[in-house]
C-alpha cells in the first residue's frame, strides 16, 4: 500500500484536518446518534429493548455525561447479553428446549460485566450551584 508522504503517519486523527480546515467528523456511533455500527431497524422488539436497557444502565452509572467511555462500552456488551438471555428465556417459556451451555456462559459473562460496572447505583451530586440555590430561595 503506498504511503502518502504529504501527511506523516505519526499525526493523530485529532490533529489532521480536512482540506477546508475543518476537523474530521466522528462517526454516528461515536457521537451518540446511533447505538449500532450496522444499519439496524430500531423498531424491532430487540432493538427497543436494547435501547431501554442501555438507558437504564447509563442512569445506573450516573447518567450519560458521567459514565466513562469504557463503562459505556461495557454497558453496551451487557445490554446485548441481557437481550439475548431474555430472548432465550422467552423461547424456554414457550416450551422450546434450552441449550444450557451457551446460556450459562452468557449469564456468567453478564454477571462479570455487571460486577465490573458496579452493582450499586452511582451516586450523583444533586447539590445546586450557588446561583440555583439563591434563585430557588428568592422564589
Amino acid at each position: 500500500m503506498p504511503v502518502n508522504s504529504s501527511q506523516p503517519a505519526s499525526r493523530s486523527q485529532a490533529e489532521r484536518k480536512r482540506a477546508d480546515g475543518s476537523a474530521y467528523a466522528k462517526s454516528r456511533l461515536s457521537n451518540g446518534a446511533d447505538l449500532f455500527l450496522a444499519e439496524v431497524d430500531g423498531r424491532s422488539r430487540e432493538a427497543r429493548r436494547y435501547r431501554d436497557v442501555y438507558g437504564d444502565l447509563l442512569q445506573h452509572l450516573g447518567g450519560a455525561d458521567h459514565a466513562s467511555e469504557a463503562r459505556k462500552h461495557l454497558a453496551k456488551r451487557a445490554c446485548a447479553l441481557i437481550v439475548w438471555c431474555e430472548t432465550v428465556e422467552a423461547k424456554l417459556a414457550a416450551g422450546e428446549e434450552l441449550e444450557v451451555g451457551p446460556y450459562t456462559t452468557a449469564i456468567n459473562s453478564l454477571r462479570r460485566l455487571l460486577s465490573d460496572l458496579g452493582l450499586d447505583p452511582t451516586a450523583r451530586d444533586l447539590t445546586p450551584s450557588l446561583g440555583e440555590y439563591l434563585a430557588a430561595r428568592s422564589a
